[in-house]
């Protein structure tokens, strides 16, 4: 199971982390809300546990912009407000449970687990967009029923760019979602996967469904930039 934190405070970052390895789950930690949005758009988790009071962007509002930009992954709001008005705003900007500060971490692991089993009955596993299909339980990608042969990077890059369809997608976010946080400027090396994957997905049809922005990275449309 992976995990996303988005907390600021670092002694709480730490002590959920550390039960969180102890349980057996990756995360990822994020200390404000826009590093935190952008991390639960690039990558797939099964769960985000999201704070409220976060510096650059509150967790309602974060919660409200990955709720507009179609993220279902199950969220857990975490705050030291445990006002009635608090926890209903935190539901209705689209959270699925709300935990208060200070909790016991066997409540907290237990409400993770709940909430992971609930994403997976209702996340799709399939994704579709432009006559490209991706499965992913079976990690088969086909193109107007055909099927193309990937490796799992190609795998991964093509799924972000169908959940991303129509964006501009940078090569930092691109090295993000492939190699993670402690990624690396790898121009060289995305441009190689980006040209490969566009021979796999590209090749026989007319029409192309990744393009190149020139100084700002590459999108999935199937329009010309």
């Amino acid at each position: 199971m992976r995990i996303l934190l988005i907390e600021d405070d670092v002694k709480v970052a730490a002590a959920i982390g550390k039960h969180l390895k102890a349980a057996g789950y990756t995360f990822d930690i994020a200390s404000d809300g826009v590093t935190g949005e952008d991390l639960a758009f690039v990558n797939q988790y099964d769960v985000i546990i999201l704070d409220v009071m976060l510096p650059k962007q509150d967790g309602w509002t974060t919660c409200i912009e990955l709720r507009r930009s179609n993220v279902d992954t199950p969220i857990l709001m975490l705050t030291a407000l445990d006002d009635v008005d608090a926890k209903v705003r935190g539901l209705d900007s689209g959270a699925d449970d709300y935990l208060a500060k200070p909790f016991h971490f066997p409540e907290l692991l237990a409400r993770i687990r709940s909430l992971a089993r609930r994403g997976t009955t209702v996340r799709s596993s399939v994704i579709e967009k432009y006559g490209l299909r991706l499965d992913m339980n079976s990690h088969r990608a086909f193109r107007d029923g055909k099927e193309i042969s990937l490796t799992a990077k190609e795998f991964a890059l093509l799924e972000l760019f169908l959940t991303r369809p129509n964006t501009v997608l940078s090569r930092e976010v691109i090295s993000q979602h492939l190699w993670g946080m402690d990624y690396e400027q790898r121009s060289n090396v995305i441009e190689s996967f980006v040209k490969f994957l566009r021979q796999k997905i590209d090749r026989g049809f007319e029409q192309p469904l990744i393009h190149t922005v020139r100084g700002a990275g590459y999108i999935f449309s199937d329009a010309r930039p």
